[in-house]
């Protein structure tokens, strides 16, 4: 192994990776990727087969590992310019256009399925409709569904088309500290004291390293601010209560602003027939969904996530996020779930309660505890009136027997800035990806590795 490279690439999520498929296939650049968690092969979450709770792997394989977060998740490819991120905000929407559209076709080289949902206009055009009579606004997207079981295939793909480009990939080798000298990146420090050199460096850490990197930023001075704070829960009713909307519009995307605060509620990775899974942050641990091809369950999930933008001095998103879901593992010792017939009632839920309900949980590990305990009032209360409203669309979510597990955090909430190149204020080092704040999706977190990728073409 060398200890000079010519682009270090920091983490191996989709950002990462585009951003080496592009330089490979275009430059005989040498390339080293540096990824703290395990390959595709060995990432395996012992949850399943345990039956005694999430056992805190370290680093954990849902959210680490070659992939990245995204790797497990239910691999929906957003093809829209409207939401998922801000890269639109560096490049302008007919570039981030032709960025996602370049993507998506290389997902499809490597095995992405070639049925698109949401291209249904006239039944689409309804649900707007519908949706605008209950203050609810639908952003509609082409969406193509990886599926959770079929992502794992697609990224050994990759990463083996990588290797044999002679892309050089490190996992279990996370990344202490960057190297910077008279202001331009020199490369990294390893956590066991290894220096590498490199002229670029390609900071693509992901949710998992979001935090890492936002020290980072603030111990080499990089200016930055906060993106808005995203805290909620996700929702898990049975499949049928959403099939008119899922069956046309796979990932419903819709915004409420919730009347008493007048705060932004949205609607975040729907799963038609999925299922609720934990996720290890570090040792905190939060919740998600996924959504196999060939798995089905009967219920569906969804996140509701309440965004709030703070102004100064408040320079602390993602350790207030952390707070917040601290306190869900503090009353549980894991993820709460919650009848939201309980919660309306003042009550916490009980084994007996959710088990007397018609909604059967598809993540039996979680507690049944009282949210109302953990989430802020203001969080509470704009979340109960996206309920409401959605009710109105679809009949049978607001229903006491929906089940509401928390907390539900989204740890990409620092951004530092950057230029329309996605480099940051010191030369050759560059940001992208969910981690760095840019994007918030596997569309968006991919289309970042190209830019950056060439960017650094046109300096070599």
């Amino acid at each position: 192994m060398s200890n000079k490279y010519d682009c270090i690439i920091v983490g191996t999520g989709p950002a990462g990776i585009f951003t080496a498929w592009e330089l490979s296939q275009k430059s005989n650049l040498r390339i080293l990727m540096l990824e703290k968690g395990r390959d595709i092969k060995r990432r395996q979450c012992p949850l399943a087969d345990s039956h005694k709770g999430c056992l805190h792997c370290q680093p954990c394989a849902i959210v680490s590992g070659w992939g990245g977060a995204g790797a497990f998740s239910d691999g929906k490819l957003t093809l829209t310019t409207e939401f998922g991120g801000w890269l639109g905000e560096y490049v302008g929407i007919p570039e981030l256009k032709e960025l996602i559209e370049y993507i998506d076709k290389i997902y499809l080289q490597f095995g992405a399925p070639e049925k698109v949902h949401g291209m249904d206009a006239e039944n689409v055009t309804r649900i707007k409709r519908r949706a605008a009579a209950a203050d609810l606004h639908l952003i509609p997207a082409p969406v193509r569904h990886l599926g959770t079981d079929r992502t794992k295939g697609i990224l050994s793909k990759m990463y083996q088309a990588l290797s044999d480009r002679g892309v050089e990939v490190r996992t279990l080798t996370p990344v202490k500290s960057l190297l910077v000298e008279d202001g331009a990146v020199k490369g990294v420090e390893l956590a066991n004291g290894e220096q590498i050199e490199a002229p670029f460096v390609v900071c693509a850490p992901g949710r998992e390293g979001s935090e890492w990197f936002a020290k980072e930023a603030q111990r080499l001075q990089l200016s930055s601010h906060s993106n808005p704070v995203d805290i909620g829960v996700r929702v898990e009713v049975p499949a049928a209560v959403l099939s008119h909307l899922t069956d046309i519009v796979y990932e419903s995307k819709l915004l409420f602003y919730a009347p008493t605060f007048d705060d932004l509620v949205r609607t975040f990775c729907m799963n038609p027939q999925g299922q609720v899974v934990l996720e290890n942050n570090d040792g905190l641990l939060t919740v998600n969904g996924h959504s196999y091809v060939d798995k089905k369950t009967d219920n569906t999930n969804f996140a509701l996530l309440v965004s709030k933008s703070f102004t100064e001095p408040f320079r602390e998103p993602i350790s207030y996020g952390k707070y917040i879901a601290s306190l869900a593992n503090m009353l549980g010792g894991t993820v709460l779930v919650q009848r939201l017939g309980d919660l309306l009632s003042g009550r916490r839920s009980t084994p007996k309660r959710i088990a007397r309900g018609l909604v059967r949980p598809t993540l039996p590990d979680a507690t049944p505890g009282d949210l109302s305990l953990v989430l802020p009032y203001r969080y509470l209360t704009s979340i109960l009136e996206m309920l409401e409203a959605l009710d109105k669309i679809a009949p049978g979510i607001y229903s006491r027997h929906t089940l509401l597990y928390g907390v539900e955090v989204k740890f990409y909430s620092s951004r530092v800035e950057l230029t329309s190149e996605l480099e940051t204020a010191i030369s050759g080092l560059f940001a992208g990806g969910d981690g760095a704040g840019v994007t918030r999706g596997l569309a968006q977190a991919s289309a970042s590795g190209v830019l950056m990728a060439r960017a650094i073409l046109a300096r070599t």
